[in-house]
């Protein structure tokens, strides 16, 4: 068996066999490799040198040694390989789903809305390793530190790809023991004589919003606890602690089960809050985030 080293898919053989000479030590050992003969192989490179006019290699009966030109040779060889290999895999992630998947995800949203879908995702798609961060700190998506982000409210400006996955309402509750306790707030207003826990994000003053006959207004209201997440004040609503008003998909299960009551829905505003995935899409975009986000789509609406 002779190789042909004639056009450009021969001039990558022809990379493939001098790298393997190398690599290996011999001609005979690259002749195993490759499944040629020695002869075949020796051949092989005095077609590269000829077609280059240089000597690359430097043979003895002992070793073979890389002249200047034939490590220059080699060092090319191996980079256009590299690359070769690089852009291959990311054609084939194009068209199959394979290979590491890296998702950020808030805390709450994710262990509660996301982490449950992991399974499902991974009996689906079993090539794919999901690697996935909960941190209420935004990653930096453009700049490669995940392939997806679901991100909460309003989004900043950037070349990232945006894909909507829902929407969540906000609601203010309290524990039933809570409300038996201390009564029940009738009105906005009668908020002032109660405990209520906030968020800890950075703003002149802690307010609650409301409508009233149409009309929009705000609260501000005061409370013993902040922290920085809504399962969290959700929590300490159910344990007895006090009011909370937290986005409605962290505290479903517990109002579902008698742990949580909504009050002063009358004075619902009715604000929502968009829940995205965003990542950087185009024709390169791997078909690992395709598939992710289509999934997170589907199953969150």
């Amino acid at each position: 068996m002779e190789a042909k080293l004639t056009g450009g898919a021969d001039r990558a053989r022809a990379l493939t066999l001098f790298a393997a000479v190398v690599e290996f030590g011999s001609f005979s050992a690259a002749g195993r490799v490759l499944d040629m003969s020695p002869s075949a192989v020796s051949r092989a490179v005095d077609r590269i040198e000829a077609r280059l006019g240089v000597r690359l290699l430097l043979r003895s009966t002992r070793a073979l040694s890389l002249t200047a030109e034939g490590q220059s040779y080699l060092q090319a060889a191996r980079r256009i390989l590299a690359d070769l290999d690089d852009a291959e895999q990311q054609i084939a992630d194009q068209g199959a789903p394979r290979g590491r998947l890296r998702v950020s995800a808030a805390l709450s949203h994710g262990r509660l809305c996301v982490v449950p879908l992991l399974g499902d995702f991974a009996a689906l798609y079993p090539h794919i390793l999901t690697d996935i961060a909960l941190t209420d700190t935004l990653v930096d998506v453009a700049a490669g530190q995940a392939d997806v982000a679901i991100r909460f409210g309003p989004l900043a400006d950037s070349t990232l790809t945006a894909r909507k996955l829902g929407e969540t309402g906000r609601v203010i509750v309290a524990s039933p023991e809570y409300l038996e306790a201390h009564g029940t707030p009738r009105v906005p207003e009668d908020l002032h004589r109660f405990n209520c826990l906030n968020f800890n994000f950075r703003r002149a003053e802690p307010v609650w919003p409301f409508r009233r006959e149409g009309r929009d207004f705000a609260l501000s209201v005061k409370g013993s606890i902040e922290a920085n997440n809504g399962e969290t004040l959700g929590q300490l609503a159910a344990a007895g602690v006090g009011i909370a008003r937290v986005g409605s998909f962290s505290v479903a299960a517990e109002i579902a089960d008698g742990q949580l009551v909504p009050i002063l829905e009358d004075y619902n505003p009715g604000d929502v809050e968009l829940i995205h995935a965003v990542f950087v899409g185009g024709a390169s975009m791997p078909a690992r985030v395709r598939v992710f986000v289509d999934f997170l789509a589907a199953r969150l609406r």
